[in-house]
């Protein structure tokens, strides 16, 4: 099938070069030349594993193309996606007017044969309805010229760092709209997909396919993200119950995750959750309920929690060091999960700001984030490696669950440091292993008693040896 995708940012380029790698014809349009012209050279302007293969693979194959002309996608798409940001305000709504822009783009431009029109942005329900209107503003006097067109909702559920993975093996694919035509165009698009042609396990049954009107298909996209924002935010406010009593979260997260009925996903108490989705889709949740008459009581305290969960790691600090003005505090990892380089609401930022506003020096390392340019970034000395990060710091502060940080050598960055103290912001890092090397290991809901005995029994060791060497 002919597709254009409106919108190259993560779920724009992922669905378009994964569409294109089942066999598709996928014209991406974006109306950044620079970042156009990057992508004709088959590099990928946003950091995704695995997806640059894919891409240059539906390139040589002559099914993926990328361009700054929208009559052009018009023309070619016989489905055509509208997959642009719809950041939060400071209201907490979300931002529709790029979505607005395409949509009247696309209207100015129809002409010709059927067209499905198909948000995969996230948008406020009742979006559906309201893109058919615009596009049809955007027609105006030439409608007897256009054969028609449908609106078809299809929300995305990608997870940053495994986004490829996600689209070639979903959960569910999620139709919404009330055209048996556009729904059945759509089930043929996805028919690879449903079949598991691509999938890592083909053994598995077909995709589930929830087929919906448009506003229940709105919907889900925003309560399944809720749900799991609402999820963390629980599990965190048990681990700080955790901390107050002695228990040990990582032994409560996986007693109950043993119930059927909950389940161990999303059940890692740490900092709280970030990115582009969690934060505005919540927030967007609870100004839709407003509009409509409802105060959303449960959503609003979910956001309170994970915003008073960011600070946790500074207050940790302040109990370890006392006063943080004058010391240096490094930051292992910066980005809001690993295997991306979206630096969006991450806690690092939060972290940062409150850092520096005690009068902290901060030091980061990230594998990813190699520059300065984020403004949440100004203040802070980015390190090339975590041994140059280490020297001189008064603590080390886990904010990001890189894998790589686990097989960090720690015996040689204890001693580099002023003060060996490790805060693991996302309870990663093995305690034992921290706290042999000579680290003071503080994790979020876990017991504190025996922090540290085994580094005071290394350090007894040491003081006898350094007495018989005397001696």
């Amino acid at each position: 099938m002919r597709v254009c995708v409106v919108g190259t940012g993560y779920v724009g380029l992922v669905t378009g070069a994964c569409l294109a790698a089942i066999g598709h014809h996928v014209l991406c349009i974006d109306n950044n030349a620079e970042k156009v012209a990057r992508m004709q050279a088959g590099q990928s302007p946003i950091y995704e594993p695995g997806l640059e293969i894919v891409m240059q693979r539906a390139m040589q194959a002559g099914n993926l193309v990328f361009s700054t002309d929208l009559a052009m996608g018009v023309a070619h798409g016989e489905i055509l996606f509208i997959a642009v940001g719809t950041p939060a305000l400071p209201t907490g709504e979300s931002d529709t007017r790029f979505v607005e822009a395409v949509a009247r783009g696309i209207g100015e431009h129809l002409n010709g044969g059927y067209k499905v029109i198909v948000n995969k942005s996230t948008v406020p329900i009742g979006s559906g309805d309201w893109v058919r209107r615009i596009v049809l503003d955007g027609v105006a006097d030439r409608q007897s010229d256009i054969a028609g067109f449908d609106v078809v909702s299809n929300p995305e559920f990608l997870r940053e760092g495994s986004a490829v993975y996600d689209t070639m093996n979903p959960d569910r694919i999620v139709l919404g709209s009330d055209s048996p035509r556009a729904i059945q165009m759509m089930q043929a698009l996805y028919a690879p997909i449903v079949a598991r042609t691509y999938a890592a396990d083909k053994s598995l049954p077909p995709v589930p396919v929830v087929v919906t009107d448009l506003a229940s298909a709105e919907m889900i996209k925003y309560a399944a993200n809720a749900f799991l924002a609402t999820k963390i935010s629980f599990i965190n406010e048990v681990a700080n119950i955790c901390d107050r009593v002695g228990a040990d979260i990582t032994q409560v997260a996986h007693g109950i995750g043993l119930d059927s009925r909950i389940g161990h996903k999303f059940l890692q108490a740490g900092i709280g959750w970030g990115g582009s989705c969690f934060p505005k889709d919540v927030s967007a949740l609870v100004h839709t309920a407003h509009d409509y008459g409802y105060e959303a009581q449960l959503l609003q305290a979910t956001i309170r929690t994970n915003q008073q969960q960011r600070l946790l790691v500074v207050e940790k600090l302040q109990q370890a060091l006392k006063i943080l003005k004058g010391k240096t505090i490094g930051l292992l990892g910066l980005t809001f999960k690993p295997n991306t380089d979206d630096l969006r609401d991450a806690p690092a930022l939060d972290v940062i700001e409150h850092l520096v506003r005690l009068g902290a020096s901060v030091k980061a390392f990230d594998p990813i984030v190699a520059d300065s340019n984020h403004p949440g970034l100004a203040k802070v000395t980015l390190t090339p490696t975590a041994e140059a990060l280490a020297k001189g710091c008064d603590a080390l502060v886990l904010m990001t669950d890189w894998p790589e940080f686990q097989h960090l050598n720690f015996d040689r960055l204890a001693p580099q440091m002023n003060h060996a103290i490790v805060i693991d912001g996302r309870n990663f890092l093995d305690p034992q292993t921290l706290e042999i090397a000579g680290f003071h290991y503080i994790g979020i809901g876990r017991p504190t008693s025996v922090n540290g005995v085994v580094a005071q029994l290394m350090q007894l060791s040491k003081s006898a040896t350094l007495v018989e060497s005397a001696a």
